[in-house]
């Protein structure tokens, strides 16, 4: 569910009020500016190499994300990062939903939707298992779980009103997937093309690993358009999966209680945009809309490009706004219960993917 943040999801970063047009520009800017350098970068891979090696939609984050680690964005920028790390990419992700047709559905078939959901159900299982096996508090276990096999810092976000976490327990466990939200983007092209994957293999390895719904975009869009609305389809299945856990997670906290004893007093709620938010919604309709004709076919390759651009402008956000060095400052145990995890989901995902041998 994720927009950049996941996108939320892969970032934290969250206004507390609506900026005015003029507070975007400069942090706007500054994305083109590094959505820019990307595009040159990869210009000069092709006349240097006949080939890029290197995505524009990577290389942003990579240059970003470098620009971050040596120097803080002043206040100034906050606004305009922000907006496109979160409102570009939801924008983006909608705009996709014109590229993938009913046809593409069918091909996923009920077999592999089904098995997202259990993908999703032992990656929780497993995650919370190894947290609580490391030694970590029950809360923060949760969050990690929730995070690693949903939807990154959308789901914890969601999750932590339900379970009341602490601020610290949000702040670390959003950290570390921001940080490794990017890493795993930035990798898992390299492992699909290391198993020498199909186009359709390589999305619904995306669909069932990458944090964020946007950040699906980053992975797939560099593959191709087969990769990318598999990949898409599968992580909606994903991010559709919070509502019930969350229902699952408020039901078991009311029963086990603050400190393993019942209680009367139910949980705070999460509110319903935070379980289907709006540009899932969005991109659903507009998928609809393609597979009832309503959209012209010369529209569906324009608003493609328009939402790669955006992707592009996303990516740059969110590597201006990832600092890596917040992992550092978390802890050993979080980070190894967070990549443990990881690889956790990454196994479930090629087993799922070779026992249902997907084309």
């Amino acid at each position: 569910m994720e927009p950049a943040a996941g996108p939320a999801q892969s970032h934290p970063m969250i206004p507390a009020r609506r900026p005015g047009v003029l507070a975007l520009i400069p942090g706007l800017t500054a994305c083109v500016v590094v959505a820019l350098a990307a595009v040159a970068v990869q210009a000069l891979e092709l006349r240097l190499f006949g080939r890029g090696w290197i995505d524009a939609i990577v290389l942003a984050i990579l240059i970003g994300a470098a620009i971050r680690s040596v120097w803080t964005p002043p206040a100034a920028l906050k606004p305009g990062v922000e907006f496109s790390a979160r409102t570009l990419l939801e924008i983006a992700v909608v705009l996709l939903g014109a590229s993938v047709s009913a046809a593409t559905v069918m091909a996923i078939g009920p077999g592999l939707l089904a098995g997202t959901a259990v993908v999703v159900v032992l990656a929780l299982v497993i995650s919370y298992g190894i947290g609580r096996l490391l030694r970590l508090p029950h809360r923060m276990a949760v969050l990690i779980a929730c995070g690693n096999a949903i939807c990154g810092n959308s789901a914890i976000a969601a999750v932590a009103p339900v379970i009341d976490a602490e601020a610290d327990d949000v702040s670390a466990a959003i950290a570390f997937t921001a940080v490794l939200g990017v890493a795993v983007v930035l990798l898992l092209p390299l492992l699909g093309e290391f198993l020498q994957m199909s186009d359709v293999r390589y999305g619904v390895l995306a669909g069932l690993t990458v944090y964020a719904v946007p950040q699906v975009l980053a992975a797939t869009l560099p593959v191709g358009a087969v990769a990318n609305q598999a990949g898409t389809l599968i992580k909606l299945v994903r991010v559709l999966m919070l509502g019930p856990v969350c229902l699952g997670l408020a039901i078991l906290t009311a029963v086990r209680g603050r400190e393993g004893e019942a209680v009367t007093a139910p949980r705070r709620g999460v509110a319903i945009h935070q379980l289907v938010p709006w540009f899932i919604i969005g991109f659903l309709l507009m998928m609809a809309a393609r597979s009832m004709g309503l959209i012209p076919a010369a529209a569906v390759p324009v608003m493609a490009d328009t939402a790669k651009i955006l992707t592009g402008l996303s990516m740059a956000a969110l590597g201006l706004s990832t600092d890596a060095r917040a992992v550092a400052r978390s802890g050993v145990r979080i980070a190894s219960v967070v990549i443990l995890s990881l690889l956790a989901l990454l196994g479930l995902a090629l087993a799922l993917i070779y026992l249902l041998a997907v084309a």
